[in-house]
């Protein structure tokens, strides 16, 4: 080998060879060049084996990455793909990318399949957002349940409550926007309602029965979540008997939503 990289909190060495890495990867050419250049500015400060410190990857992932470059082909496990998914991004190698997702696709989980949506909104990988957002709908309420689902952005928990085959009722949605924006605004150290913004837009309040909007209303001003306008409209629906003014999904029911008796009037078709 002629290159050498210390890898992860472990220092893990990884030797290699210039011209390959050169060859397969514009981002390695680039490194590689600029360790090339130093060396010949300054030949007592960096010897052509480098080493080229790489403190924020695994070890394991980067070796995943390196077996690639080799062999056009790499060995994955549940525990790296979405790691080896963000070096394929960052170092622009795509065919390394679409065996990332053919790999996450194959083997997505309850547990897994939030982390996995959140990165593919993250690197805009559309098929891969599908295919995720198609598995919770199977299993809503199972992954809501887990923890990856608690930290998820507020913009892709937009974009999953806004699914209508979510098969979940919308009252345990209620209670698991709240539970993931408390979880957020600890993290965050931001105010309960600011995190959940974006979300709450999302939740079909007039679908709740009458009863359960004023149990909802009653724990709102408790532990707020819910703006104040939003109550309002929901009971407008119900005194009007139609989802006037509101936007046509806010009034239709979900796959999974129980039915009530005032459905019939907000959404007749």
């Amino acid at each position: 080998s002629d290159v050498t990289f210390v890898v992860g909190r472990e220092q893990q060495k990884v030797f290699a060879h210039r011209c390959v890495l050169a060859c397969r990867c514009q981002a390695f050419r680039g490194m590689l060049s600029q360790g090339q250049a130093s060396n010949e500015d300054s030949p007592s400060s960096v010897s052509l084996q480098g080493p080229f410190i790489l403190g924020n990857v695994q070890p394991e992932v980067f070796l995943a990455v390196i077996e690639f470059l080799y062999t056009n082909s790499v060995t994955l496990n549940s525990h790296i793909v979405l790691e080896v998914l963000t070096s394929s991004v960052e170092y622009g190698l795509q065919d390394l990318c679409k065996l990332c997702i053919k790999f996450i696709k194959d083997t997505l989980s309850v547990e897994q399949v939030c982390e996995a949506l959140q990165a593919a909104v993250t690197y805009g990988q559309t098929d891969l957002q599908q295919h995720c957002l198609a598995f919770i709908e199977g299993c809503t309420a199972a992954v809501m349940r887990t923890q990856g689902f608690h930290e998820l952005s507020d913009v892709v928990l937009a974009q999953v409550l806004r699914s209508d085959r979510l098969a979940v009722d919308e009252l345990d949605l209620v209670q698991a926007v709240r539970e993931w924006a408390h979880v957020s605004s600890a993290v965050l150290e931001r105010p309960v309602p600011e995190v959940a913004a974006l979300p709450v837009q999302e939740l079909r309040l007039p679908l709740l029965a009458p009863s359960e909007l004023a149990t909802l209303e009653s724990h709102n001003q408790q532990d707020p979540l819910i703006p104040v306008e939003s109550i309002a409209a929901a009971w407008r629906c119900h005194a009007l008997r139609r989802g006037t003014g509101l936007p046509a999904r806010l009034c239709r029911p979900r796959r999974g939503t129980r039915a009530r008796h005032h459905h019939r009037h907000l959404h007749p078709h």
